[in-house]
């Protein structure tokens, strides 16, 4: 039999691939994941809330009727943790809200941590994929941009708030995010720390105190809740709120920020955070568009849990409306939380880049919308910031206001009343949702009553909608929003159009199915047709 002769050259190199192929399997064979590790109960032996708690997180609770003794704000058993630790590589944190323990092992351990009689569940953490999806502005601008500081306010009715004294006083506010380099001095921030009112701070990503470096996003977020300028101006609405700064992500450790999320979430709950403003945002780096429901990622199940806690939970909607992702991300897409979309602030109307609903289980993101474009500082200075990471804190800083503005509202009853306030409410859609909130709703301020006029009109074959003008409206931009859903509020479609003919819209009549509700907003008018 005759062999098939391999030139030394091909030889030596299989001789390397091989060995390296070897090294690899190796590598896998030992390779470390991370996993959640659901455990069965816990020791309520010595548990006591008043001590655990901030007191404010206590108050919170009686607003809320939420009971101040309740099993899942019982810290982990750490008999378990400690046990777990001594199977796995290292235990990074431990969540009392779900019970679960987040662990780095080796495929081996887990077999063996999977056989423990306290244990009731494992789930990989973010196997599969890679980063998170950042929701950074786009473009920097250092210098003025004109009138922008004014008109990122003057769209939610910002004066209105301050004119009766409401500044967010009594509220605190957690901020998540990659840093705060300079909040420690930076002129924009002095009466926040002469006044003592940065509560606590914590570095989740190094386990230590300071915060205050790293990424300037943090330090331009924080900037619209509560920033002023050196004329005595603000950039924000809260300027008087209280804060717990938090630093959750970090780009070198990609599968650390869901963690840290969620482990900010109980510190802000037992600190005495009743708003929460993050701009994380997961998409297709790390999650599929069907899995966008509010119950698949880590995340989105942690900041429901929160709001059941009794904090409103504002988060960015995401920078990803031209992109072939399009939609919100990641925990946009929970339920319960105000997901913020952004506006162009000099026509009030939807940003290229803003993220745009539904949800993958079809409900209304994002909920509310504010300046996707502002004026606020970055570590060095003012400047013009892009994405809707900062049209999050401004309606965070709202938010405090409203807060404060009426307090002893529940939580939930504070998140559906900022959507009424949203300048199109009832009308809503995937781009804006309700809308700009409104201070004037809030202060029972009553608006001047608009003399535009809305028709729809129904011939046998088409469906026309007509806008007359309010003549005394000096208003540039005047828009009309159009959508057509079923009876289960989903949209079929949606338009916004520039209002410069009588007749707006004609739509074959054929489009529409029996129980489809066109509902029409202009200048504050609303105007309906059920099929």
């Amino acid at each position: 039999m005759e062999f098939l002769r391999i030139p030394y050259f091909y030889q030596k190199n299989m001789r390397r691939y091989l060995t390296a192929f070897i090294c690899l399997l190796t590598f896998l064979g030992h390779a470390q994941n991370k996993y959640w590790v659901f455990l069965s109960d816990k020791d309520t032996a010595g548990y006591d809330p008043y001590a655990f708690f901030d007191s404010k997180a206590i108050e919170r609770r009686i607003i809320n009727e939420i009971p101040v003794w309740d099993y899942s704000d019982v810290p982990v058993n750490q008999q378990y943790v400690s046990a777990l630790g001594s199977l796995s590589d290292s235990v990074t944190f431990a969540s009392r809200w779900f019970n679960a323990v987040c662990l780095y092992a080796t495929e081996s351990q887990i077999d063996n941590i999977r056989a423990l009689s306290f244990v009731t569940k494992i789930e990989q953490s973010g196997a599969g994929h890679f980063v998170a999806a950042e929701d950074t502005p786009d473009t920097v601008v250092i210098n003025s941009a004109p009138g922008l500081q004014g008109k990122q306010l003057n769209l939610m009715q910002a004066s209105l708030f301050r004119e009766a004294g409401i500044t967010g006083k009594g509220v605190r506010v957690a901020i998540f995010d990659g840093g705060f380099p300079n909040v420690d001095v930076l002129p924009c921030f002095k009466h926040v720390r002469d006044n003592n009112r940065i509560i606590k701070t914590w570095d989740f990503t190094r386990n230590k105190e300071n915060v205050y470096g790293f990424s300037s996003h943090g330090t331009t977020v924080m900037c619209c809740i509560a920033g002023i300028d050196t004329a005595g101006d603000p950039f924000g609405m809260a300027t008087d709120a209280e804060f717990l700064l938090a630093r959750t992500e970090v780009n070198a450790e990609p599968y650390s920020e869901e963690e840290n999320w969620v482990a900010a979430l109980e510190w802000a709950d037992q600190n005495g955070a009743d708003v929460v403003n993050s701009s994380l945002g997961y998409t297709f780096h790390r999650y599929f568009p069907y899995e966008m429901d509010g119950q698949t990622s880590f995340v989105s199940r942690g900041a429901n849990m929160a709001a059941s806690k009794g904090i409103l939970v504002v988060n960015a909607a995401g920078n990803d409306g031209d992109s072939k992702w399009k939609y919100v991300g990641a925990p946009a897409d929970a339920d319960s939380i105000l997901s913020v979309g952004g506006v162009d602030p000099y026509v009030a109307s939807h940003i290229n880049f803003s993220s745009f609903g539904p949800t993958a289980d079809g409900r209304l993101k994002p909920n509310v919308c504010a300046a996707g474009q502002v004026y606020a500082y970055g570590k060095k200075g003012p400047g013009v910031h892009y994405g809707t990471s900062f049209a999050s804190p401004l309606t965070a800083g709202f938010a405090a206001c409203a807060m404060q503005a009426k307090p002893g509202v529940k939580s939930y009853d504070m998140f559906l009343e900022i959507q009424k306030s949203g300048h199109l409410y009832p009308y809503y859609d995937y781009a804006h949702g309700y809308g700009i909130p409104q201070a004037s709703y809030f202060l029972n301020t009553e608006a001047e009553e608009s003399l535009a006029e809305i028709e729809i009109s129904i011939t046998d074959t088409a469906v026309i909608v007509s806008v007359a003008v309010d003549p005394t409206d000096t208003t540039e931009n005047n828009y009309c929003y159009v959508h057509c859903s079923n009876a289960s509020g989903y949209l079929s479609w949606y338009k916004v159009m520039t209002v410069s003919d009588f007749e707006v819209l004609r739509i074959s009549k054929s489009d529409f199915k029996t129980r489809d509700i066109l509902r029409v907003h202009f200048d504050g008018k609303d105007e309906t047709y059920t099929f």
